[in-house]
C-alpha cells in the first residue's frame, strides 16, 4: 500500500491519517474490484438490434374494393337483412376507410356467392406473406442461409404445417438449428410483440438474422349472422402483410435503417373486461364470428395506459417525469406527459377511426403526428398487426425520416395486450420503388370528412 500513498503524494501525511487514507484507498480497491467482478460476471454488454429493412404487401389492383363495392357484395349476397345492411353501410361511412382497401380474392367470385375455403385461404395468405418476403430479401441482398430466426404471426387463420414452416420450406432456409415461432390468437398486437421476441432471441443468438412475417386472412372469417357486434371485422379488416428484417451483426450497423432501443409489453388478460372485448366464438345460431364489444375501448385504454406507463419511464424527458410526479401524486391532479417531446414519430395500429381519435385526444398529438396512421386506414385499412408498418412506409415516403429521429409504434388487441416499440433512425431514409406508397403519395393526405361515431356496439360503455 506503501507505493500507491508515494504515488499518491500522500507518505507525507501524518501517521494517523495515513492509516486513514490507507483505509480509505483499502475501501475504493475493494468496490473497484467488486464492480469488475460484477460487470465481469453479469455486465455483458447487451447486443445491439438494427432494423436493416422491411416492405410492405401491395395486393393488385382487381382486389381494391370501394365502400360502394362492399355494399354491393353485401347486397347481391343475398346474407343480410335490411337492419344489418344498414348498420354496415353507416359504420363503412365512418371508419375512416376510403375507396381503395383491398379484400380478399373470394369477395370479387362471379356467382357473387361467398365460398370459403382452405385453398383460397392459404393463396391469400401466400401472396401477401411471399410478396413482403421476396421483396426485403431483394433489397437488403441478405442470403437465405444467414437467417436463423423466423416469427410468423397471424391470428385468426392456423395451418397445418405452419406459417413459419411454410416460410422455411418456401425460401430453403436450410439450417437445420433455425429458431422458428409461430404466433396465433394474438390479435393486432402480435406483430409488435414478435419484435420483442427477436430482440430476446437476438440477444443470445450472435452473427445472425431475424426475419418477421406479419400477416392476417379474412378469407374465412366473414360473418354471415345477425350479431351486429359481430360485424366490424366484415367493415374495417382488409388484406395485407409485411416482412422485417432484424440484425444483431456488427457490419450491418451502417447499412441499417433503424436501431431498436425499447421493445414494451403490456397485458390485462386477467381482467374480465380486457378479456371478454375482443372474443371469436359462436352465435346463437351457432355462426362463428369475432365480438368486439362496448368495453373495448375502455379496455384499450386501461392496458395503453400501462403501457405508457412502462415507457414513460425509459423514454421522457427528465423534466416531463418531474412534472408527471408531483402533478399526479403530489398534487393529485391529472396530467398526460408530453410524448411528443420523446419522439419525433408516432405510428398507433390503426385499429380504427375511434381508436386514433381516443389516442390522441389522450396523449396530445398533433394531427401531423397522426396523419400517417390516418392515411394508411384511408388507403389500405385495417390490416391488422401489419399496420404499423405501411404508416411507417408513409412516413418515409414523405421524406420525414432523419437520422437520429425517434420512432414510436404502438399496436394493441386481443387479450386485452399493448405493444411499444423505439426505434431509432440510423440515416436519413426516403422512399423507394418498392414503398407502397411511391407511386401516389403525393396525394396525400387527403381531407377526411367528420361523419359522427361508429354505430353503438364501438362505443365505450356509459
Amino acid at each position: 500500500m506503501d507505493f500507491l500513498l508515494n504515488g499518491l503524494g500522500l507518505q507525507s501525511l501524518g501517521k494517523r491519517n495515513s492509516k486513514v487514507v490507507t483505509m480509505l484507498l483499502t475501501i475504493t480497491i475493494t468496490i473497484m474490484l467488486c464492480c469488475l467482478v460484477a460487470m465481469l460476471c453479469f455486465g455483458k454488454t447487451k447486443t445491439k438490434v438494427y432494423l436493416v429493412d422491411f416492405a410492405c404487401y401491395k395486393p393488385p389492383n382487381s382486389q381494391k374494393a370501394s365502400k360502394d363495392v362492399v355494399m354491393h357484395q353485401a347486397i347481391e349476397s343475398g346474407y343480410f337483412s335490411e337492419e344489418i345492411l344498414d348498420f354496415m353501410k353507416k359504420t363503412l361511412e365512418r371508419s375512416g376507410l376510403g375507396d381503395s382497401t383491398y379484400l380478399a380474392e373470394i369477395f370479387f367470385s362471379e356467382n357473387q356467392k361467398y365460398e370459403p375455403s382452405m385453398k383460397a385461404a392459404r393463396r391469400e395468405v401466400e401472396m401477401s406473406v411471399f410478396g413482403a418476403v421476396d421483396m426485403v430479401l431483394a433489397k437488403t441482398g441478405v442470403k437465405c442461409e444467414d437467417i436463423g430466426i423466423v416469427i410468423v404471426n397471424c391470428c385468426i387463420y392456423n395451418t397445418m404445417p405452419s406459417l413459419s414452416s411454410v416460410i422455411v420450406n418456401r425460401y430453403n432456409l436450410g439450417r437445420e438449428n433455425i429458431i422458428t415461432y409461430n404466433l396465433t390468437g394474438m390479435g393486432c398486437s402480435a406483430g409488435l410483440l414478435a419484435i420483442g421476441l427477436a430482440k430476446h432471441l437476438l440477444q443470445v443468438h450472435d452473427n445472425t438474422y431475424a426475419l418477421i412475417v406479419s400477416t392476417e386472412s379474412i378469407t374465412e372469417n366473414l360473418y354471415l349472422g345477425k350479431d351486429r357486434s359481430k360485424f366490424l371485422i366484415n367493415c374495417l379488416f382488409r388484406v395485407g402483410g409485411s416482412a422485417i428484417l432484424l440484425s444483431n451483426r456488427p457490419q450491418d450497423e451502417n447499412h441499417s435503417k433503424y436501431q431498436l432501443v425499447h421493445a414494451v409489453h403490456t397485458n390485462t388478460s386477467s381482467l374480465d373486461r380486457s378479456y371478454n372485448s375482443i372474443q371469436r366464438e359462436e352465435d346463437d345460431a351457432g355462426i362463428v364470428g369475432v365480438t368486439i364489444n362496448k368495453d373495448l375501448i375502455a379496455a384499450a385504454i386501461a392496458t395503453i395506459q400501462s403501457n405508457l406507463t412502462a415507457l414513460g419511464y425509459l423514454i421522457l424527458p427528465v423534466k416531463e417525469k418531474l412534472k408527471y410526479i408531483i402533478i399526479n401524486r403530489v398534487a393529485r391532479q391529472p396530467y398526460i406527459p408530453n410524448y411528443s417531446k420523446a419522439v419525433e414519430h408516432f405510428i398507433p395500429h390503426v385499429g380504427g377511426k375511434p381508436v386514433l381519435d381516443q389516442l390522441q385526444k389522450t396523449l396530445g398529438f398533433s394531427d401531423h403526428h397522426m396523419e400517417a396512421s390516418r392515411m394508411t386506414l384511408y388507403r389500405y385499412g385495417n390490416t391488422s398487426s401489419t399496420s404499423v408498418w405501411y404508416a411507417l412506409a408513409y412516413v418515409e415516403a414523405k421524406g420525414w425520416m432523419k437520422k437520429g429521429d425517434r420512432v414510436w409504434q404502438i399496436a394493441f388487441g386481443s387479450g386485452f395486450k399493448c405493444n411499444s416499440v423505439i426505434w431509432r433512425a440510423m440515416k436519413s431514409v426516403d422512399h423507394d420503388h418498392t414503398n407502397p406508397w411511391t407511386d401516389e403519395i403525393d396525394m396525400f393526405p387527403v381531407n377526411l370528412v367528420e361523419s359522427g361515431p361508429i354505430p353503438y356496439y364501438f362505443q365505450p360503455p356509459s
